[in-house]
């Protein structure tokens, strides 16, 4: 039996900076990890390369057992990063760190070498499925990532078994030795926020309602406006939709934003599909409460957590085929063609048009998704820390 608790590092760099996905798996499991440690068998130290967003750190809990660690021998920018990339190994020897988790794909170069272990958790391989989303230099910094993570990695946690199988297929096609095999992968899915199963009273939705000015009918769609996410086949969708019902985006705009607000211009839509961003995690889930169905049309994840988010604020849920969205929502979630715009019009027609089904649906995936819980995700984690270890 160990005579000190187990000193876990963690790659905060995307928790304290990233609004989005990977900032928000981040903070999330620091979280679920804590709470559900109790101080009882982990200490956690919290690598950044600076202290981030003010407003991010503030939603990561505080705990005795979590304490930020970052390179204060280095002020410039560049040699923060190239900390996180290799030098922060130093620091890990230093602070007599057990195990380091990379929370978003990557690892530091000398990890192995230096006989701390180590996982890696792989949120999904866009950059080799759909390099066209990327420029050509981004894709190659990240497949250069992508195979030393798994060289220097452990374990690796695949957030899906779509990951899975796409870590297998790519990871496997550098040389003639296969870089990783599949006993060394295990799934665990991210949990949610939990803030989105809590109620909203009428009252906070009639002021989110007022302050946003959202419409009194709308679907709604989460996530950055850009091409992958594919939200204008919604956008095109909402044609063949009762003039009532509106499409309310709500994401972080990217260059794709103006092609979808110059097709809504053009096809005289601007009346009918609102886009919102900067919109807080307690607006957020006020607006998930307003709505009445909730479409997710990406053309790939690796996971998609808006959908369980839907799910939990009682929402019917219609997402693409073609990735992982089909593990994220359930057999009780709705699943269209990516690129029929038919296909998505006629989903969304027969669910407004159908209170029965949006029961069962919402009733049947409530209960799937509780798979998804926060303690059941930090246990699982927990116990994948433990296995590394005593290997």
């Amino acid at each position: 039996m160990r005579e000190h608790k187990i000193t876990v590092g963690l790659d905060a760099k995307r928790a304290v900076s990233n609004a989005t996905g990977l900032g928000s798996y981040a903070r999330t499991l620091i979280n679920d990890l804590t709470k559900t440690n109790s101080g009882n068998d982990f200490s956690f130290l919290l690598y950044a390369p600076d202290k981030g967003k003010e407003n991010l750190v503030s939603q990561i809990n505080k705990d005795t057992n979590l304490q930020f660690v970052y390179p204060k021998q280095y002020k410039m920018k560049l040699l923060r990063d190239l900390w996180r990339e290799k030098g922060i190994v130093k620091d890990l020897i230093r602070d007599k760190v057990d195990i380091f988790h990379g929370l978003s794909g990557q690892l530091p170069h000398g990890i192995k070498a230096s006989g701390i272990k180590s996982v890696v958790t792989i949120h999904d391989l866009i950059f080799f499925v759909h390099p066209e989303f990327y420029n050509p230099i981004d894709v190659w910094i990240y497949k250069q990532k992508f195979f030393s993570a798994l060289k220097e990695a452990d374990k690796i946690i695949a957030i899906s078994e779509c990951t899975k199988r796409d870590i297998l297929r790519f990871g496997n096609t550098k040389g003639i030795k296969p870089l990783v095999s599949e006993d060394k992968i295990q799934v665990i899915y991210q949990s949610y926020n939990k803030i989105f199963d809590n109620p909203v009273s009428e009252e906070k939705k009639a002021e989110i309602k007022r302050r946003l000015s959202l419409p009194d009918r709308f679907i709604l769609s989460v996530g950055t406006v850009e091409s992958r996410k594919n939200i204008l086949l919604c956008v095109k969708a909402m044609e063949e939709v009762s003039d009532d019902v509106h499409l309310v985006i709500v994401g972080k705009n990217t260059a794709y934003t103006r092609k979808v607000i110059d097709y809504v211009n053009s096809h005289n839509l601007h009346e009918r599909v609102h886009i919102y961003n900067n919109v807080s995690n307690e607006e957020l889930k006020t607006v998930y409460s307003l709505a009445e169905i909730f479409v997710y049309p990406s053309l790939y994840e690796g996971f998609g957590i808006p959908v369980i988010e839907a799910i939990a604020n009682n929402l019917p849920v219609i997402a693409a085929k073609g990735s992982c969205l089909e593990e994220a929502g359930g057999e009780y979630s709705f699943y269209i063609d990516p690129f029929d715009v038919k296909d998505a019009a006629d989903m969304i027609n027969m669910l407004l048009n159908s209170k029965d089904k949006r029961l069962t649906a919402v009733n049947k995936s409530k209960e799937y998704i509780k798979k998804f819980s926060d303690t059941h995700i930090a246990d699982k984690i927990s116990a994948l820390y433990q296995s590394v270890i005593a290997q």
